[in-house]
């Protein structure tokens, strides 16, 4: 049984910082974002577009906090950013975190962010680690139990859906990545179609597809 899906995916502010970046997004895509948060164990902050299948787009930027530089997934947003910004990583919903713990020797990390009515949305994620050294790595992730729908991107009817994720790599290494168990998980999750395309450069996300109220749009 598959026990994963394609959550979100994420895109780096470049220089023109976090504000500029969503507002060319938003009308590329030609759909309003909506308030993100801020993660204070990992020193980001983000803003979202929602998607059909309970999936989003994060525009995601380092914060001037020490978890940018110590935290994996602050280093993985401050990396990206400074080489100018773009697609920097795709996340994996999982049901089953123990798995990908046992595959990959170590524990989740938690994260959490807290609201102003004082409710905390909380998850627990592992391979950012894996993402960094090799970006067409998704890193895993696993909601809290009854809190998904807690969720910012939850909040607003989606206006698009994510149609295809263009990657630069190789399917067998996601397979590897995967555990190795559900050859259908590197072929798509959730009505995502994942393509791969032989690597010039660094292996990483090259673009993503969406269908929009404008029709087909890839950035």
């Amino acid at each position: 049984m598959n026990t994963c899906r394609m959550d979100h995916v994420s895109y780096a502010a470049g220089p023109e910082g976090l504000d500029a970046t969503v507002e060319r997004i938003s009308a590329a895509l030609g759909v309003e974002r909506i308030k993100g948060g801020v993660h204070p164990r990992f020193g980001t902050q983000n803003v979202l577009f929602p998607m059909a299948n309970r999936q989003y787009l994060e525009v995601v930027e380092a914060l001037d906090h020490p978890a940018s530089l110590s935290a994996p997934f602050g280093q993985l947003v401050r990396a990206r950013s400074e080489q100018g910004g773009g697609w920097m990583s795709w996340a994996v919903s999982t049901t089953d975190i123990g798995r990908f713990e046992r595959h990959l020797g170590r524990a989740a990390v938690p994260g959490a962010r807290r609201f102003p009515d004082g409710r905390e949305l909380s998850w627990r994620q592992i391979g950012v680690k894996g993402t960094l050294a090799d970006p067409q790595l998704p890193f895993i992730m696993r909601w809290a139990d009854g809190q998904e729908d807690m969720h910012p991107s939850q909040a607003a009817e989606p206006q698009a859906a994510i149609e295809k994720v263009s990657i630069a790599g190789s399917r067998d290494r996601l397979i590897e990545w995967l555990g190795g168990e559900q050859e259908d998980e590197a072929d798509g999750v959730a009505d995502v179609d994942v393509e791969y395309l032989a690597p010039s450069g660094t292996p990483g996300i090259v673009s993503v597809t969406f269908t929009t109220p404008a029709g087909t749009v890839t950035l």
